[in-house]
């Protein structure tokens, strides 16, 4: 059987616990406060779970395709953090600007921050892969620190938190809806996925069977900028996500895009709702945020991707 046959019902079903898991009562009466708690809190909070999951879980794909190299997702490589940047200098610059806009800022800041990671690359000699992820989380560092710099200078030190702590619990109908935007860019990326298949297997390959390297590049740059900033403005950032999920597929399935987005998409989808439902019951009626939970279990199985690729080396 097909690998995505199963992910989808998965998937599915975790969304349906997603909905009926939280603190307030669902009990519909003549007041028909179970059903509004439905359409305004949780139906939201559980689409922009699935929509956030699987736009990451693609743009960390697209990522590895365009560094070549498996270690390399959004927050591994500045993305996330130069669309916090982004973020923050929009709120200085323009504060009466609406979200859409300060998207757009924090999508500009993350193309750049990509495309700075990727021209590094090309400049330092890499003697090993492990290198390219340290490159990137040095450079996401770098960011960071200006960032955090800005916001302790400017007392914007509880929106910086906002944007950097992966939370749905603020999700209501009307505050998600941008990451629609990012669901298209993942219909994007399948359409031309076969290119990006390509493209990760070198510039010379590409150029010599007539690919557009430049223009492909541009491409995957926008997708994954525009995803994480998507996804940074409504949410905050999810660490590893891009990491751990493409990893997982390219082992079972192999390194055919074409054949893997649909259930990297649907893999990333469940993986983030899984975290959400988690945590959500482990310390109820409290939450413990769905970023420090990916963050745990993303470096969990980050480390033991360096650790099984050095030893491999060795």
């Amino acid at each position: 059987m097909r690998p995505i046959l199963l992910a989808v019902p998965l998937v599915v079903f975790l969304a349906a616990i997603s909905v009926f898991t939280g603190v307030g009562s669902l009990a519909t009466g003549d007041d028909g406060r179970g059903w509004l708690l439905i359409v305004e809190s949780r139906l939201p909070r559980t689409l922009a779970l699935m929509l956030a999951g699987a736009g990451l879980a693609v743009s960390g794909t697209i990522m590895q395709m365009l560094a070549r190299n498996r270690f390399v997702e959004p927050s591994t490589a500045g993305t996330a953090e130069s669309a916090a940047l982004g973020m923050l200098l929009a709120t200085l610059i323009a504060p009466s600007l609406p979200v859409a806009g300060k998207m757009a800022f924090a999508a500009l800041s993350a193309l750049v921050g990509t495309a700075l990671f990727l021209q590094i690359l090309r400049r330092v000699p890499l003697r090993s892969q492990l290198m390219v992820p340290l490159v990137g989380l040095m450079l996401g560092g770098v960011f960071n620190a200006i960032t955090t710099f800005i916001a302790y200078r400017y007392d914007l030190m509880q929106s910086m938190g906002a944007w950097t702590s992966g939370d749905f619990s603020a999700v209501l109908r009307g505050r998600y809806e941008l990451l629609w935007i990012g669901l298209a860019l993942t219909l994007v990326a399948y359409a031309t996925a076969a290119r990006f298949t390509v493209i990760g297997m070198g510039e010379a390959i590409a150029r010599n069977v007539g690919l557009d390297y430049d223009k492909v590049v541009t491409l995957g740059l926008v997708i994954v900028s525009m995803v994480t900033a998507t996804v940074v403005a409504t949410v905050g950032m999810i660490p590893f996500l891009g990491l751990v999920v493409p990893n997982i597929v390219s082992l079972i399935l192999g390194d055919n895009l074409r054949r893997t987005l649909p259930l990297i998409a649907a893999a990333g989808a469940g993986l983030v709702l899984a975290c959400d439902i988690v945590g959500r019951v482990v310390i109820a009626p409290y939450e413990v945020p769905v970023g420090t939970v990916m963050g745990v279990i993303g470096s969990l199985v980050f480390l033991h991707l360096l650790l099984s690729r050095r030893t491999h080396a060795g």
